[in-house]
């Protein structure tokens, strides 16, 4: 029996269990649409596909497994790119599946053909940033390419893959047997387990250790294993530092949680970690910001202190410290044995109430040290009090979207997780406009669980179409635009090295910030509300909230820096020998 690969295509998805598709329409896509008509596959209609790519990226994060963006050829397959790219450097699975040129006009420039420098190469534009990119050259052929692209894209370091089709290949006929036979293979492969005897070395190591630490990372999370951290660390009492991809690994209410490290870490954090004289990494690439550009005297001396660094990614282990042990393993599975070994070699555990006590201190100290900003009735409004609202507001697995800036930066080093896996934030793209599509995802993949996302007005003017979706799906998230009138990070970086702002800063017409986006949401048929007091805040987010519809809270910020301790290389290169970082600007 035969079928139209579209007709095909879909019910393969189906039988994946993929409740979503995102993207946007195009004449090389719109068979599969067609298909998608009868299909229990909700198909999510944005106006631009870098709004589909972030909010798929968040779909992932949430629902655990590759999420499905659907791309028309060309500009439709560049514009979901910047998207793409972050999800690749998060290493979030997802399975793009881009419509081409057809197949018999390769090579002659039909409409919208990438060709300039080698015939039928539009699938290479995803080349440097995908896990693999495939160019479907028969249509017998794409059954089993769809098959390997969810099964890479879930496997090993998770990331997004593209399958290229020639648009006339969903339209044309094969024999049904041919997506028949994938239901005879595994869905999820078994992932690798630590040994026994490498377990036992890395335990005793941290056994035997004056001052052992644990640093967390996003690999932590996306390996589903923050039960199986938390189960380790009350046995062995090693306290956890993280990267910002890590955080929430181990709830921030835990009594063996530091925080985050690195630039935007604290003088605490950073230096627990200056004086771990054993260090195991979990899941973590060590990235710049989180390790202060690797400069020894911040944040991580490697050596002296001696690390042991697990990922499933044989790549990452030694990229930029040197590695006393290095295990390539599942951190789940890793995990699991670690406990098992930990509870035979420590029967009744390590115990360090010393330290417990002493990061108790710590986080009073550190709350108190905030509390004037976190309680000012200033407006515009300080940042602090905005994190703090926004927390008190939100329940303990309310998810948070963040984009750049204070959302991300400050929400890394004030703003409590409790859920591990509540917090999506734009690590190692560090995209701007992340953060709004990304609420939709969030809430398309949880609509039980209450989404609110952080974002400045550089960010969330990024890509404001998104509003229409959310009105047209009724998507309740909640966006609390956090706006200063600038690129703050960058306006303040400007501002401290040269003395000016230029291109960093929005102009003001007679004092008031525009444009107004709570106006804005009104337009799209969203409630829009534009906060005029500190006090008018957090019942608004409330309100929002409670309504279970989409919302805009739009509130003027002061644009004061995320205070830093930790060192940024680019700083050097502005101001060599300067000790300069960032200033508040107007």
């Amino acid at each position: 029996m035969k079928d139209l690969i579209s007709n095909q295509l879909v019910k393969y998805l189906e039988r994946r269990g993929v409740g979503h598709m995102f993207g946007l329409c195009g004449h090389t896509n719109i068979a599969v649409l067609s298909a998608l008509a009868n299909s229990k596959i909700q198909f999510v209609v944005v106006r631009h596909e870098q709004i589909a790519s972030h909010a798929a990226d968040a779909y992932a994060r949430v629902t655990g497994k590759a999420s499905v963006l659907l791309s028309h050829l060309g500009p439709g397959l560049t514009n979901a790119s910047t998207g793409v790219a972050n999800a690749a450097l998060d290493c979030i699975p997802m399975v793009v599946i881009a419509g081409d040129i057809p197949s018999y006009y390769y090579g002659k420039h039909p409409h919208q053909e990438v060709n300039l420098h080698a015939d039928g190469s539009q699938f290479e534009i995803y080349r440097p940033f995908v896990k693999r990119a495939w160019r479907v050259d028969t249509p017998e052929l794409l059954p089993e390419i769809v098959e390997k692209a969810f099964a890479l894209a879930e496997s090993g370091q998770p990331g997004p893959v593209l399958v290229n089709v020639p648009m006339d290949f969903f339209s044309r006929e094969i024999d049904v047997a041919l997506w028949d036979r994938l239901n005879h293979n595994t869905k999820k492969l078994v992932a690798p387990a630590l040994d026994e005897e490498t377990a036992e070395r890395i335990v005793k190591a941290l056994g035997e250790a004056d001052r052992p630490l644990i640093y967390a990372g996003g690999g932590v999370l996306l390996a589903k294993a923050a039960d199986e951290l938390r189960a380790f660390v009350d046995h062995m009492s090693i306290p956890v530092a993280h990267s910002l991809m890590g955080k929430g690994a181990l709830a921030d209410d835990h009594p063996l949680t530091l925080g985050m490290t690195g630039f935007w870490g604290t003088k605490f954090v950073n230096g627990k970690c200056l004086a771990a004289d054993w260090l195991i990494g979990l899941g973590t690439r060590f990235k710049e910001a989180d390790c202060s550009s690797w400069y020894p005297d911040f944040t991580f001396n490697i050596p002296p202190t001696k690390l042991i660094h697990i990922d499933i990614e044989p790549q990452e282990i030694g990229r930029n410290f040197p590695t006393e042990i290095g295990a390539v393993a599942d951190l789940k599975q890793a995990l699991k044995t670690l406990l098992r070994v930990a509870k035979r070699l420590y029967p009744n555990g390590r115990k360090d109430d010393a330290l417990k006590a002493e990061i108790a201190d710590y986080r009073k100290t550190f709350v108190a040290s905030n509390q004037k900003m976190a309680t000012s009735d200033a407006f515009p409004m300080m940042p602090e009090r905005i994190l703090a609202d926004v927390r008190a507001a939100m329940p303990r697995d309310g998810i948070l979207t963040t984009d750049v800036g204070w959302n991300k930066n400050g929400v890394g080093q004030q703003f409590p997780i409790f859920t591990p896996g509540s917090v999506l934030t734009p690590g190692g793209f560090a995209t701007m406009g992340f953060g709004p599509p990304a609420a939709l995802g969030a809430k398309l993949a949880a609509p039980n669980r209450v989404v609110v996302s952080m974002v400045g007005d550089g960010g969330f003017g990024q890509n404001p179409a998104m509003l229409a979706t959310a009105r047209e799906m009724n998507i309740a998230a909640i966006w609390v635009v956090m706006n200063n009138n600038a690129f703050g990070t960058i306006a303040g970086l400007q501002k401290a090295h040269y003395g000016l702002t230029l291109g960093t800063v929005f102009p003001k017409d007679a004092g008031e910030q525009l444009p107004n986006y709570a106006a804005i949401a009104e337009a799209y048929g969203v409630k829009g509300v534009r906060v005029r007091s500190a006090a008018e805040f957090r019942p608004a987010l409330e309100a929002a909230i409670a309504s279970g519809q989409p919302c805009v809270i739009d509130v003027a910020m002061i644009n004061n820096p995320t205070p830093t301790s930790g060192h940024w290389n680019i700083l050097d290169i502005y101001s060599p020998g300067k000790h300069v970082s960032h200033v508040a600007t107007d």
